[in-house]
C-alpha cells in the first residue's frame, strides 16, 4: 500500500531533508507534491488528493493550524513536523495521527508512518477492529489482586496509578489505599483495560479516563493525577500519550 504524501515546510532545508528521509526509509511512502506556505498547500491538495499531509506549524501569514481550519472537509491524515513542542496537545486536538518534532528522528518518522498505515487499514475494514477494541475494554472493567489468602476483585475507577518496585508492582488506589502485588509491572500493562490505563513510563502506568487531572512541561513532562502524584512521561510514549489524552 502506498502512502500518497505532501509536505508542507515555509523552510527549503527542512522539506528537502524530510523528502530524502521519507525516500531513504519509508518505501511505503511516495512523495507526490511539496508546498513552502499554506496557500501552495491548499492548492496541491486540491491537485494531487494525498492520504497523507506532512505538516509544519510555524509558517509566515498563516500557520498549519489555519491551513486545516480552512479545509471544512479532509479526507487525508495528517503528521505535523515542527520545532515547537509547546503545540504537541494542540495538534492531537486538531485530529493529527502523529507529531514528530524538528530535527526529524527516523524512529519517530517510521512510528507515524505506520500510524498511518494502520489508520488506512482501519479505514478499509470498515472500523470492525477498533469496534472489537471497544468491547473488549467495555468487558475488562475489573481486576483481581492476589492476596495472602486469596485475591479482591477491584474496579478501575479505584486505582489511581502503578509503580515498579523490582519485580514487584505498588498500586495506588483511592482513598489513599495501596497494595503491594508480587506481579510485574508488565503483567499489569497486558492485562488491564487499555480503554482507561496507559504506559506513561518504564516505571509508571497511569490512570488517565479516571484519575488524570492535569499535564505540565514546566519541569519535564509530568502527568498529574487525583492523589496529587506527579508521574514523569518519557519522550518515546509523550507523542502517544497527548493522543490519548485527546480521545478521553
Amino acid at each position: 500500500m502506498k502512502i500518497r504524501s505532501i509536505l508542507v515546510d515555509d523552510e527549503f532545508y527542512c522539506r528537502n531533508n524530510l523528502k530524502m528521509i521519507i525516500d531513504d526509509f519509508c518505501p511505503e511512502v511516495e512523495v507526490v507534491g511539496m508546498a513552502d506556505s499554506a496557500e501552495q498547500a491548499r492548492q496541491l491538495i486540491s491537485e494531487k488528493k494525498p492520504d497523507l499531509v506532512f505538516l509544519d506549524i510555524k509558517m509566515p501569514k498563516e500557520d498549519g493550524f489555519s491551513l486545516l481550519d480552512s479545509m471544512p472537509v479532509r479526507d487525508f491524515s495528517v503528521v505535523f513536523t515542527t520545532a515547537h513542542s509547546e503545540f504537541a496537545l494542540k495538534a492531537f486536538k486538531a485530529d493529527a495521527v502523529d507529531y514528530i518534532e524538528k530535527p526529524i528522528n527516523i524512529d519517530d518518522l517510521r512510528n507515524a508512518v505506520n500510524k498511518v498505515l494502520k489508520y488506512q487499514i482501519a479505514q478499509q475494514q470498515g472500523g470492525a477492529a477498533a469496534q472489537e477494541d471497544k468491547h473488549n475494554d467495555k468487558e475488562n472493567d475489573r481486576i483481581s489482586l492476589a492476596t495472602r489468602d486469596g485475591f479482591m476483585m477491584v474496579r478501575n475507577e479505584e486505582i489511581v496509578h502503578l509503580e515498579a518496585s523490582d519485580n514487584y508492582t505498588m498500586i495506588y488506589m483511592t482513598e489513599n489505599r495501596k497494595f503491594l502485588s508480587c506481579k510485574n509491572i508488565k503483567v499489569y500493562e497486558e492485562s488491564l483495560n487499555k480503554g482507561s490505563f496507559f504506559r506513561v513510563h518504564k516505571s509508571h502506568i497511569i490512570n488517565i479516563a479516571n484519575h488524570l487531572k492535569g499535564f505540565t512541561r514546566s519541569e519535564g513532562n509530568i502527568a498529574i493525577l487525583s492523589n496529587g502524584k506527579q508521574i514523569p512521561v518519557a519522550r518515546r510514549t509523550l507523542t502517544d500519550f497527548l493522543q490519548r489524552i485527546n480521545t478521553i
